[in-house]
């Protein structure tokens, strides 16, 4: 993990930004004080309806059935499952034990969550027998000691009786590995402790406007942002968590005029679909005053677009490691809101060094990741964090991110690592090079392109053949490639490096 320097962790904690409270505490605390609110699944495979209470006796005794098994705090529990009650279950399960939980994204494939069971060796991994292109794979958790599979045997890790209370654990030690793609070949595990969760909990939940209505959760549990406004802000808050397995926006726009519930951002395309969607009627902004977009790309014309049909949009930026790093209040003003990525958060300190690049500090800054040559590259001996992002910063001190130095594509909100996705390729019959850039998309803000040098002989490569070998492979399938280009040769440095941005703007070019 990265060094803390002293006097950080000192403020922090004097500010009250750190605490000696645990996950389990938080969650207890927040279940005793609203065991009645609403917790409901919006799902055609597994549609539940219950109560804080209801979900929180099958985590207790999904508890109990862990402990029985000798799994203690700091043991590692791992789930893939879509947005059901189960993956609220685990997650809280394992805070009650004083685990440290993995959350996988469920459409992650093979190869993906392959790496990440591997590299986090886990006592527990639950998973869903099928979802969609999702299938359990029992080679995958050979190694696993305890397997649960909902719809199969999930049941049987149930105690009889729940456990009672909360295990002691480290508030400074690990409670969450998260997975992300980026500038590396494999997913990057990214570890928070208690302390970090727990202050990026407590400072979204205040930023969340008063009046934002009751609130429906389709981004993936096994993504950061959406696991917190899933399983731990609304605790906090005593209000009803709505989930959706899948992003139907037919089905959303119904939800929103039926039952009343309401989108309140995300990535760009979770709003733009909405209301480009056929269905979409003016009735339906009701549910829609608040546009709180990050994630992806946020493109000004989205930003003024939103605006002009009366819904208040502001601005965020940040990452798995350092999750809020600057945003704009709903009550910034205008063109701070619609043009920029906000100010520093509470605690965050943010400096741009002579490149440009980002670099930012603050008491949700991850303790580093799982593989200790990134943490070394990524954070300095004072705490600062290279986010790999480059930003200009008005006279007010708000942000506008303008460039992206890491190798990453951010589609829809997941991030997708150009390497991976080139290593893969390179495997394939017919492919001398290739570079896997980003390309402009209205709707989802990035997709990403690959730019192939043919081999001389060979079969030629074609975007069916390159989606049938990822296939082959198991990458996920938000990660192909959208757009195949050829070409003789890539423009290069002098040391022979692909100039990506060239590609960028040659694709753009002949775009038009």
């Amino acid at each position: 993990m990265r060094t803390i320097p002293a006097e950080l962790g000192a403020r922090y904690e004097a500010e009250g930004w750190w605490t000696r409270e645990t996950m389990g505490d938080l969650l207890a605390r927040g279940l005793e004080a609203a065991p009645g609110a609403a917790f409901r699944v919006h799902s055609d495979v597994r549609p539940w309806a219950g109560t804080f209470r209801d979900v929180e006796e099958t985590a207790r005794r999904l508890a109990g059935g862990l402990r029985e098994r000798g799994v203690g705090p700091g043991d590692v529990v791992a789930f893939q499952l879509p947005n059901w009650m189960e993956a609220a279950a685990v997650f809280w399960a394992s805070a009650f034990l004083g685990a440290v939980v993995v959350p996988i994204v469920h459409f992650y494939g093979r190869k993906e969550v392959g790496y990440i069971l591997d590299a986090v060796k886990p006592r527990v991994f639950v998973t869903a027998e099928r979802f969609g292109r999702m299938e359990y794979d029992p080679a995958l958790s050979a190694g696993v000691p305890v397997v649960g599979v909902v719809g199969r045997d999930f049941d049987a890790l149930l105690a009889a009786e729940p456990m009672a209370g909360v295990l002691a654990a480290d508030p400074a030690g690990p409670a969450l590995i998260a997975f992300t793609s980026g500038t590396t070949r494999d997913p990057k595990g990214v570890v928070h402790s208690h302390q970090t969760l727990g202050f990026e909990t407590r400072q979204l939940a205040e930023l969340f406007p008063p009046d934002r209505g009751e609130q429906l959760t389709a981004a993936p549990v096994g993504h950061f942002i959406g696991m917190v406004n899933a399983f731990l802000i609304p605790v906090l808050d005593g209000a009803p968590v709505n989930l959706a397995d899948v992003w139907d926006p037919a089905r959303v726009l119904r939800l929103m005029a039926e039952e009343g519930l309401t989108v309140g951002g995300g990535a760009t395309y979770y709003m733009t679909s909405l209301i480009d969607h056929p269905d979409f009627a003016p009735a339906h902004l009701r549910h829609m005053k608040y546009a709180g977009l990050g994630g992806s790309s946020v493109p000004a014309a989205v930003t003024r677009r939103l605006a002009g049909l009366g819904i208040t949009v502001f601005r965020s930026y940040g990452s798995t490691e350092h999750p809020s790093i600057t945003g704009s209040g709903h009550a910034a003003p205008e063109d701070k809101r619609l043009y920029t990525d906000g100010a520093a958060r509470a605690g965050v300190e943010i400096r741009l060094d002579d490149d440009g690049e980002i670099l930012s500090r603050g008491p949700d800054l991850c303790l580093g990741y799982t593989d200790p040559a990134l943490t070394e590259r990524a954070f300095d001996a004072d705490g600062w964090y290279r986010t790999g992002d480059i930003g200009e910063l008005d006279e007010d001190g708000y942000l506008t991110i303008t460039d992206r130095k890491a190798d990453i594509i951010i589609r829809g909100g997941e991030n997708i690592s150009a390497l991976e996705v080139e290593d893969v390729l390179l495997g394939m019959p017919g492919v001398a090079e290739v570079a896997v850039v980003s390309v402009p998309d209205d709707r989802l803000g990035e997709r990403a392109a690959a730019v192939v040098r043919p081999r001389a002989a060979g079969p030629e490569p074609t975007l069916e053949r390159i989606r049938a070998h990822l296939e082959e492979v198991g990458l996920a399938r938000q990660k192909w490639p959208e757009e195949l280009h050829l070409r003789d040769d890539f423009p290069r440095t002098a040391s022979g490096k692909v100039q990506k941005f060239l590609l960028r703007r040659d694709i753009a070019v002949h775009s038009e």
